[in-house]
């Protein structure tokens, strides 16, 4: 997020600040324990135990993912772009240190092979100690985990060897900023297939629209996606509660498979048909 941040609040250690001086708002959670700090080459983690959303996983002082509601974003993250291609055989996710993107996207057993691709080791190694409920894939002989920058390992991939791409990156500084590039969507442009779509994290659209969002889906037109939509969804622990993610493709998106939706062959806490349809409408004020 395009905010300053102060992270963590040290003068008050029974509880876990992530504020915004810009936006004027922020969220805290009481916590009972600090379980781990650590500062990578890349980025600092902290770990804590929080009173009522279990453990939360903090990056550089925002707020990543908790126990509590994580299911909400990895579910939305996943399910409506599967659903959306015909047959995703081929997927990589970029990003998704924490595990739980390929966990929901290894429930459909039209994927031969999906591959993640984290430049921090060491938030895979944290997850699987710390949340390992996430984790339960890791192992899976369809999962491949890469621990490199997505950048170079993108632009090594072979053309027309993708069905799905899933950024499931921090925000766009630091690490994750060339993300958010029109370079790195040519790439992934190259390397799907004619059917292929691509599916980001981007931000709140009460407080993020128009500085990234926005911003966002023009660098990937000019990546020559030209079939681009929003969906929508809470994430109580994220700036305002109210997240979204977006869908790009070059070919047409085919948004609702009615009979696939109706039977979903697994379990989901929260995404099902209904959920599906809804997070596709698009709220007034964005449509001007």
């Amino acid at each position: 997020m395009t905010i300053e941040n102060s992270g963590s609040d040290h003068t008050s250690p029974q509880w876990f600040t992530e504020r915004s001086n810009t936006m004027g708002c922020g969220i805290t959670l009481k916590t009972t324990a600090h379980l781990h700090c650590e500062q990578t080459p890349y980025q600092k983690i902290d770990i804590y135990q929080t009173e009522t959303f279990g453990k939360l996983l903090a990056i550089d002082g925002f707020v990543m993912l908790t126990e509590r509601d994580n299911f909400i974003y990895h579910e939305m993250m996943v399910h409506p772009a599967m659903f959306t291609h015909s047959n995703p055989s081929h997927v990589a996710i970029i990003g998704g240190g924490d595990c739980g993107t390929l966990q929901q996207v290894l429930k459909h057993s039209c994927v031969q092979k999906v591959t993640q691709i984290e430049i921090d080791e060491r938030v895979t190694r944290l997850s699987e100690q710390y949340f390992p409920e996430l984790c339960t894939a890791n192992h899976d002989t369809r999962a491949e985990l890469v621990f490199l920058d997505a950048l170079q390992w993108v632009q090594q991939q072979e053309t027309d060897s993708l069905d799905i791409i899933i950024i499931d990156s921090t925000d766009p500084i630091g690490p994750a900023e060339g993300l958010f590039k029109q370079s790195f969507y040519e790439s992934c442009a190259r390397v799907l297939r004619h059917d292929g779509c691509l599916v980001q994290q981007s931000e709140s659209p009460l407080l993020h629209w128009e500085s990234i969002s926005t911003p966002m889906q023009a660098e990937m037109k000019k990546a020559s996606f030209k079939h681009i939509t929003p969906l929508f969804f809470p994430q109580p622990v994220y700036p305002s509660g109210w997240w979204s993610a977006t869908l790009a493709s070059r070919s047409s998106l085919d948004l609702i498979r009615d009979k696939q939706l109706r039977e979903l062959s697994f379990e989901t806490h929260y995404y099902n048909y209904s959920i599906h349809l809804a997070a596709f409408a698009k709220p007034n004020f964005l449509m001007k």
